[in-house]
């Protein structure tokens, strides 16, 4: 067996997290579109289209039915083919949702200098800002986003976690809760549909998971048809739960070589595998690759919260899902998301590199 862990299988370049101007910052300066934003590579993934089509049959999973022999199998249809699903009857109070997307509004709407006070430092990844520029020739997002560690609590660096709106770190905290509630009772229904022992995923979580809150801000561009808010990219995580906007449309999923709009269902949670389940599936669930478009007229908010296991766990796929038919397609690896971003800045998929 491969043992192969992913630092030696790692970009040699060390990540300096460095930082330009945010998107909001040029803009209010009257600044020209910048080159770097230009979105030029059409190869792999192709030009920005903003005439694809709807993705209307991305499955509605109703995780109040997962105990339901026939809502698991709609389940395992969406994880094994689009790689997302829509999730409804969630137990999420639909007034509270749009108090969670008015948070982030407050937010991103305050002054600069208040807004400066949570700006991400150093090397870090958590606080305020914009897309990280670890090489000179990478193409930048055009987002601000505000990324914090939300769990387990004692990780929380809680000088990035703003106290301006008021209810911020509360609303945060009961937000968290309850996602953690959800991702918890989703993966004990992927270990079920995989026929695995309970705990065969979640066990890789830790005593306490990993949870990492991305509020991304997208304002307007001149431009759509030539800068991305997010470039094409699947998750680092083993899942993710989307809070998109409810009005404006801007996220875009590739299936079979064609890229689809995401509908916005405004009281639904969007599901979405990441590479660290995918490679413990041993390639059954998919992560899908994705990326968000601008609006010429509307900004737009979404929240992105991201379930990982432990880091000092190591990853694999479960030994019930490898046999002769299923060969065992992934290496061992540790601390996945270490090195992610790395991969991402130069358009490439961390998954890739475990490969067998």
């Amino acid at each position: 067996m491969n043992t192969n862990t992913m630092a030696e299988v790692s970009p040699s370049i060390k990540p300096e997290a460095a930082c330009c101007s945010t998107v909001e910052e040029l803009i209010n300066n009257g600044d020209e579109l910048p080159q770097r934003y230009i979105w030029t590579d059409s190869g792999k993934y192709g030009p920005i289209d903003l005439t694809v089509p709807l993705a209307t049959d991305i499955p509605v999973i109703d995780l109040s039915r997962l105990s339901n022999a026939a809502e698991l199998l709609r389940l395992r249809s969406a994880l094994t083919s689009w790689g997302c699903f829509q999730a409804v009857n969630h137990g999420i109070d639909d007034l509270f949702l749009d108090e969670v997307r008015q948070l982030a509004r407050d937010f991103f709407e305050l002054p600069m200098t208040e807004k400066h006070k949570y700006a991400r430092r150093g090397d870090g990844y958590e606080g305020y800002g914009n897309d990280l520029v670890l090489f000179d020739n990478q193409p930048l997002d055009w987002s601000d986003r505000l990324y914090l560690q939300v769990a387990p609590d004692h990780h929380q660096k809680l000088q990035y976690w703003p106290q301006n709106p008021e209810s911020f770190r509360k609303v945060l905290h009961d937000y968290t809760a309850k996602l953690k509630q959800i991702g918890e009772q989703l993966l004990k229904s992927m270990e079920k549909l995989l026929s695995l022992p309970e705990g065969s995923f979640l066990n890789k979580f830790g005593e306490q998971q990993m949870m990492y809150a991305r509020f991304n801000y997208y304002p307007p561009c001149s431009k759509p048809d030539q800068v991305l808010g997010l470039k094409p990219h699947a998750d680092g995580s083993a899942m993710t739960i989307l809070l998109q906007d409810r009005d404006v449309r801007g996220l875009q999923l590739l299936k079979d070589n064609q890229w689809f709009w995401v509908p916005s269902m405004p009281h639904s949670l969007l599901v979405n595998i990441g590479d660290q389940l995918e490679i413990m599936s041993n390639g059954i669930y998919r992560s899908p690759v994705h990326r968000a478009v601008t609006n010429s007229e509307r900004e737009r908010n979404s929240l992105a919260m991201f379930f990982s296991p432990d880091p000092e766990k190591e990853i694999e796929p479960v030994e019930e899902v490898v046999d002769e038919e299923r060969p065992r397609m992934f290496k061992k690896v540790r601390n996945y998301p270490e090195i992610y971003f790395q991969y991402y800045q130069q358009g490439k998929r961390p998954i890739d590199a475990v490969r067998i």
